[in-house]
């Protein structure tokens, strides 16, 4: 148990480590953009009609604290950041916390959505597969896991919305109806954004669910030829008992170790299908702040909110494979 501890703590540090250091990358490219946020906001009002001088800018540099040095910004940043507070919008005046709001949830409900979609269909499949001598059956699995790693996701969306509006006359945009947009939360605006996320979940999902099959497959297929799995079934361990006791319980361990990365990947994707099926999520202001407005503050923090979400993920995925495989937490403890 105090091995355990020990385990648990030391990557519980290297965790919050490794969001300090990617807090100073996002801050760091944050402030080598082009122009202060004081700038760009008062440049913002200037196209309004509004007619900025040099004096209005520096009021407004101090007023947001930018005449300060570099590492007290930092600072400041970083510890309002772990307590979910990231300040103002550049552009927009809003609070990013309150702008933010569900969106960020939602999209990563949607993304670990998308993950569990697809590894609970990779997973049975790709075993299934390894373990299978059915030319038809892997040449069939491979024809699909390449289809899934060949077409975009973007191109999924396009054509699904295609089909949708000749055949249906619905584009199936958005996350919810018109009259559950701007409502407050209730078991009807849930039940109507389960009937708008199947789309993007399937979508992300799709290029997710070949990525995985193919890992499995392979990771199982590794597993099988070997010795320990020759023994077992030479004591008369044969059939599923055989697969899932030994070599998938060995072959699993990478998969889980990697969701932290398939994560990234999937949210990596979102921006684009949010941008085509209109959804207003974070996936989509990611795109608003980065491409059109270029509010670097709000990119910032949903970048750092992705990533501490990313690690975090990969922390709780580090202790579950230390309480299933003890050899894991020895020897990074020794």
């Amino acid at each position: 148990m105090l091995q355990f501890g020990k385990f648990v703590l030391t990557r519980a540090f290297l965790a919050a480590l490794t969001l300090v250091i990617i807090s100073l990358v996002v801050f760091t490219l944050m402030e080598f953009v082009p122009g202060d946020c004081a700038e760009r906001y008062l440049a913002f009002k200037n196209t309004q009609g509004s007619g900025i001088s040099v004096e209005d800018i520096e009021i407004e540099r101090k007023r947001l604290g930018l005449d300060k040095p570099f590492v007290q910004r930092w600072t400041l940043w970083i510890v309002n950041a772990f307590q979910g507070e990231f300040g103002d919008s550049c552009i927009l005046r809003v609070n990013i916390a309150q702008l933010l709001g569900t969106k960020f949830w939602l999209s990563l409900g949607i993304c670990l959505s998308s993950l569990l979609l697809a590894y609970m269909i990779a997973l049975p499949v790709g075993i299934i597969s390894a373990a299978s001598s059915n030319a038809y059956l892997n040449n069939g699995l491979k024809l699909i896991s390449y289809l899934g790693l060949a077409m975009p996701n973007f191109l999924l969306a396009l054509m699904i919305m295609l089909f949708s509006t000749i055949y249906f006359g619905d584009t199936l945009t958005g996350l919810f109806s018109k009259e559950y947009r701007d409502a407050e939360w209730s078991m009807d605006k849930f039940i109507d954004l389960l009937k708008h996320a199947w789309l993007p979940i399937f979508i992300l999902g799709w290029s997710a669910t070949a990525f995985a099959l193919q890992t499995v497959r392979a990771l199982m297929s590794d597993e099988i030829g070997k010795l320990y799995v020759t023994a077992a079934a030479a004591r008369g361990i044969y059939g599923r008992r055989l697969l899932w006791r030994y070599p998938a319980r060995h072959a699993l361990s990478p998969i889980v170790n990697s969701l932290g990365f398939d994560l990234n990947r999937v949210f990596n994707e979102l921006p684009i299908v949010a941008l085509i099926l209109t959804l207003t999520d974070a996936g989509a202001l990611l795109i608003e702040s980065l491409a059109r407005s270029n509010d670097q503050q709000l990119a910032g923090a949903i970048i750092f909110l992705l990533t501490a979400t990313i690690v975090s993920l990969n922390f709780l995925t580090d202790v579950l494979l230390a309480i299933l495989d003890p050899r894991i937490r020895k020897s990074l403890i020794n």
